[in-house]
């Protein structure tokens, strides 16, 4: 073998055993959970690698059910979802878990309308009673008089929601529970809820799919998902009655309302806030962490991590139409961090 060769083999097996640079293996943090943070979760992940060479983070996007049966599990080192734990799931965990909201976004009610142009206009009310199934065609009278001059074809509206356990589900029936008396009987809210009617589809990008794939289709998927697949989505009338789009500046307004007074373990909703330019379906997403981690090196570095998402991190929330954190929790958060306990 010529010393080129030999150079060549001695770096191929240095890399696929996980060698960095320096020499020394590299530290593999795993996490899992939400679809909805997905897109800036990978980026995230991506630049801090490059920042710190020898840090590698291996999260699977399985929605937040999985992410959270995952870390109450401790197998993974840090779980992500966009609803908050109940009271229930935190008693049963193995150890206190705190939750670091990450950044905040929209969930919009995406729709496959053929032949259709214009924007949809829908109410909370009615989007409740397309996904019961209680208004099944696309020119119903409750759509219609939404939308008086819109060319509203007598098709069937094919409900797509998701399979999984979800964040974004649980952003979406918070709001329908909110909006809707009957909703919020039944099926009421859940990461996991009985859909009265529709297709499932597994993630956002399951959900996605089946919009995009399926003439008559209406679905809830997080923002960037319907702008990244040149999906319509519906223009939304908020709780002070005005007809909003979703944006970041509308999700922004409604994090107004609780910014101030975020209660001490961020858990807290969003959805239907008040105020005219609030858009109705925002929410925070979270982190989760346990307080007292079991490794040093890997709480380090989570510790780390969390101090740069939330300084760093931020400034790549516009690009991948995510709205950053406002201020004052960002400061209540750096002080949580600190309660993290390495051995």
């Amino acid at each position: 073998m010529t010393r080129r060769r030999l150079i060549l083999a001695v770096f191929l097996i240095l890399a696929l055993a996980g060698v960095n640079r320096s020499g020394l293996a590299d530290m593999l943090v795993n996490g899992a959970g939400a679809t909805f943070p997905y897109p800036i979760y990978s980026k995230w992940f991506d630049v801090y690698a490059k920042e710190n060479p020898g840090i590698k983070f291996n999260y699977q996007s399985i929605g937040s059910g999985g992410g959270i049966r995952m870390l109450s599990n401790r197998t993974v080192d840090f779980g992500a979802s966009d609803a908050p734990l109940t009271d229930e799931q935190l008693s049963d965990a193995p150890g206190k878990i705190l939750h670091f909201p990450s950044v905040m976004g929209a969930v919009v009610v995406a729709y496959n309308i053929p032949g259709f142009t214009g924007t949809l206009r829908l109410t909370g009310p009615v989007i409740a009673d397309i996904f019961s199934g209680k208004v099944a065609k696309w020119d119903d009278p409750e759509i219609r008089g939404l939308n008086p001059t819109a060319p509203l074809p007598s098709q069937d509206i094919v409900v797509c929601h998701r399979s999984d356990g979800s964040g974004t589900s649980y952003i979406f029936t918070d709001y329908l529970s909110k909006v809707s008396d009957s909703w919020a009987t039944d099926p009421g809210k859940g990461t996991a809820v009985k859909w009265p009617a529709g297709l499932g589809g597994k993630g956002n990008e399951g959900v996605t799919a089946l919009v995009q794939q399926t003439p008559g289709a209406i679905g809830y998927v997080e923002l960037i998902y319907a702008l990244n697949n040149k999906i319509p989505f519906a223009e939304l009338q908020n709780k002070a009655g005005a007809w909003v789009k979703a944006s970041l500046e509308g999700v922004t307004a409604a994090a107004a309302s609780v910014a101030d007074n975020m209660p001490s373990d961020f858990r807290v909703s969003i959805t239907n806030a008040p105020g005219a330019d609030a858009y109705p379906i925002s929410s925070f997403t979270y982190l989760l962490v346990y307080k007292k981690q079991t490794n040093k090196d890997i709480g380090e570095q989570m510790k780390k991590f969390l101090s740069w998402a939330l300084a760093e991190g931020q400034s790549y929330t516009l690009d991948l139409k995510y709205a950053p954190l406002p201020p004052q929790v960002v400061a209540k958060e750096k002080a949580q961090i600190d309660e993290i306990q390495v051995p």
